[in-house]
């Protein structure tokens, strides 16, 4: 009985043997290149973001506007911005958490005229600003 064990492990062993020589490297190899592939491809995507942001001009605000500009007490606008490069967005005074983004529109109800300001910051120690204001009628 035992010996017949042994020769079917023997037997079984000799599959596994050939898998582990032949198999095993094919594996590793598609996994590294993979691998390789993606980080090429997240390499071009940062280089077409750089390229993107060249063109557009750097780090600036796009667009900072309200509409509309005037209204009654009690009544909503929308207050959108758009920037580029930006790392951190904030607007004082504060409505709520802004991220950086090309386009987003927020709606604000003051009860009293308003000037809103828009803070970008690109991460590197510059800022840049844009102001408005909303006016409220009765």
């Amino acid at each position: 009985m035992l010996s017949t064990l042994r020769k079917a492990a023997l037997l079984l062993s000799v599959p596994i043997l050939v898998f582990a020589i032949y198999d095993v490297p094919i594996f590793y190899s598609r996994w590294r290149y993979t691998r390789n592939e993606e980080r090429a491809a997240r390499a071009l995507e940062a280089e077409q973001a750089r390229h993107t942001l060249a063109i557009l001009g750097g780090f600036r605000i796009s667009q900072f506007y309200a509409s509309p500009r005037a209204i009654r007490k009690g009544e909503h606008t929308l207050i959108c911005y758009g920037v580029y490069g930006a790392k951190s967005v904030r607007m004082e005074p504060p409505i709520e958490t802004l991220q950086p983004a090309l386009a987003h529109c927020l709606q604000v109800s003051p009860s009293v005229t308003t000037n809103y300001k828009l803070v970008a910051e690109d991460g590197s120690g510059h800022t840049a600003n844009q102001e408005l204001t909303i006016q409220v009628g009765r």
